[in-house]
C-alpha cells in the first residue's frame, strides 16, 4: 500500500510518515504544491494525504487538476481551515474524506483503513507471476499455494517487482518507493534485503526471477532463462 504525503510542515509530514511506516505502508513525502502536482500526475498511489495550505500551488488546485485524470484514487484532506464551506468545498472538488488539524493519529489510521478498504473491494489485489503470487492486502507471498515466509522491506521489494516486471529498477526508484528516501544509493542496506529475497525465491522456485543490470539496477524476469 503506498501513500503520498503532501504536507509543507516538515515535522509534521515526517512523523506522519514514520508512524504509517510502522503501520506496514509505504509512504512517499513532499513539502511543496508544484512538486506534488506532478507526484499526482505521474507517479501511481494507493492513497493521497492533502494539506490545503501549500507553496506554490494551493491544495484545491492540486485536487482540482488531479481529478480530471484521476476519479478513482482516494484523496484524504487534512486541513486547519475548518469550516464548513471548506469542507463543503474539498469534498465537491472530488476529495473522499476531510480530516480536521490537529487531529489524533488513531483517527488518521482508521481514515486510511476505511478509504483503503473501499478501494480495494474494487481492486484485484493479488499479483501473480507464474506459481508465485503476493496478497497487497494481507501483504503475504506465496509459491503454488504455499507460504512465503518474507521480512516486510523484503515483501514490499517483491511487490514492487511484481508491478514492474521486465523493467529495471535502479537503486535511486526503491530508495524513493521502497525506503522513502531514508538510506542513499551508497547504503548496503538495498543489497542486503535484494540478495536475502532473491535467496527464498531461488529455494522455492527453482530459479531466480531477480536479475541484476550492472551498473542500472534489478529487472523481475516472469519466465525461468
Amino acid at each position: 500500500m503506498h501513500i503520498l504525503i503532501i504536507e509543507d510542515e516538515t515535522a509534521l509530514c515526517k512523523s506522519l510518515a514514520d508512524g504509517l511506516r510502522m503501520d506496514g505502508y509505504e509512504t512517499d513525502m513532499c513539502f511543496d504544491g508544484e512538486q506534488a502536482l506532478e507526484l499526482c500526475l505521474t507517479e501511481v498511489y494507493d492513497l493521497i494525504l492533502l494539506d490545503l495550505n501549500l507553496p506554490g500551488v494551493d491544495g484545491l488546485e492540486i485536487l482540482r487538476q488531479f481529478r480530471v485524470s484521476n476519479s478513482s484514487t482516494p484523496v484524504l484532506i487534512l486541513s486547519a481551515r475548518g469550516q464548513i464551506r471548506d469542507k463543503v468545498e474539498g469534498l465537491d472538488l472530488g476529495a473522499n474524506d476531510y480530516l480536521t488539524k490537529p487531529f489524533h493519529f488513531e483517527e488518521l489510521e482508521a481514515r486510511i483503513r476505511s478509504l483503503t478498504r473501499r478501494n480495494f473491494i474494487q481492486r484485484d489485489i493479488c499479483l501473480t507471476s507464474g506459481t508465485l503470487s503476493f496478497d497487497t492486502k494481507t501483504r503475504k507471498a506465496s509459491v503454488n499455494d504455499i507460504p512465503l515466509a518474507l521480512t516486510r522491506k523484503e515483501a514490499s521489494l517483491l511487490e514492487y517487482f511484481l508491478l514492474h516486471p521486465g523493467r529495471i529498477i535502479s537503486p535511486e526508484e526503491m530508495i524513493e518507493h521502497i525506503w522513502d528516501g531514508s538510506v542513499n544509493s551508497f547504503s548496503n542496506s538495498i543489497r542486503v534485503h535484494i540478495s536475502s529475497l532473491r535467496k527464498k525465491l531461488r529455494a522455492t522456485l527453482g530459479f531466480d526471477p531477480i536479475h541484476n543490470q550492472i551498473g542500472q539496477g534489478y529487472i523481475f524476469k516472469e519466465e525461468q532463462t
